[in-house]
Parts: C-alpha cells; sequence; structure tokens
C-alpha cells in the first residue's frame, strides 16, 4: 500500500517489484521483435549465409506500448500526477526512475558504439554538442557620398 494511504481504483500493480518485473519482461521481448528484423549477410569464401538480429534500443514509448497491450496503461506509475491533491504512485517512484536511467543508458551506450544511429541516440536523450558561432559585421562602402549632407 503507498505510504501515503491512497490506492488508485485502477492500479494495475500493487507493488513496484511487480512493474520491475514487467519491465524484464518487456526487456525480453525486444529479443522477440528482433527476429522481425532478420540482417542476412553472407560470408566466407562459399557465401555462406548468415542471419543476424539487431538489438534493439529500449525505449519508454514500447515499454508503455508492451504493458498497454498485456496489463493496461502505466504512463501514470511514471507521471505520478496529483489528482484531487493526492497522488497514487509515489512508492513506484525508486523503479520508474530506475528504469528510465536504464533506458537513457542503454541508448546512449548503443549510440557511442555504433548499435543505434548516434544523431538519433543524442536528439532522444538531450545531448548535443553546442558550438556557438558569432559573426560579426559591418558594412562600410567607401566614396559614396552622404545622402543626408546635400547642398
Amino acid at each position: 500500500m503507498a505510504k501515503n494511504g491512497n490506492i488508485h481504483p485502477t492500479r494495475i500493480f500493487k507493488t513496484p517489484d511487480d512493474l520491475k518485473k514487467a519491465w524484464e519482461e518487456f526487456k525480453e521481448d525486444l529479443k522477440i521483435q528482433a527476429k522481425n528484423w532478420p540482417k542476412v549477410q553472407y560470408v566466407g569464401k562459399d557465401g555462406e549465409r548468415v542471419v543476424d538480429y539487431p538489438v534493439l534500443p529500449i525505449t519508454m514509448e514500447g515499454f508503455f506500448r508492451y504493458c498497454r497491450g498485456k496489463y493496461g496503461e502505466v504512463r501514470e506509475y511514471f507521471l505520478n500526477r496529483e489528482v484531487d491533491g493526492k497522488t497514487y504512485y509515489d512508492d513506484f517512484h525508486t523503479i520508474c526512475r530506475a528504469c528510465e536511467e536504464e533506458r537513457r543508458e542503454h541508448q546512449i551506450i548503443g549510440g557511442m558504439i555504433g548499435q543505434f544511429n548516434p544523431s538519433i541516440t543524442q536528439r532522444l536523450n538531450n545531448l548535443k554538442e553546442q558550438i556557438e558561432n558569432d559573426i560579426k559585421g559591418s558594412l562600410n562602402i567607401p566614396g559614396v557620398p552622404d545622402i543626408g549632407s546635400r547642398k
């Protein structure tokens, strides 16, 4: 039960361990989904056919979709918005933060080693290299008379 004594009537997971179990199931499901994206190569002197499957990135959207299909809507566990002066998911804060950190780390490492598109990974995780270029200029045209000084 939540420390504040509130349990949302549509709460799917009763404990943070239940949500953690769903998170682990989702990561295993990604391995199954990878079978939909085979990479076929022909290697060696005889051109042996080799099928490899990519590592799919962990995304919160994917987790929400997975849970929606299997358990129901879980986005509120992560948002934990106040409703009528109450928050119903305070006891899930730690596991939600852990899931988000694992997702972010997975994407960043995947981008760094070239498993995922580095540019997209940077944008999704608000990582960018900022280079400031200041260009200052003025217009100086010699030999043109000042129009306002006519006599």
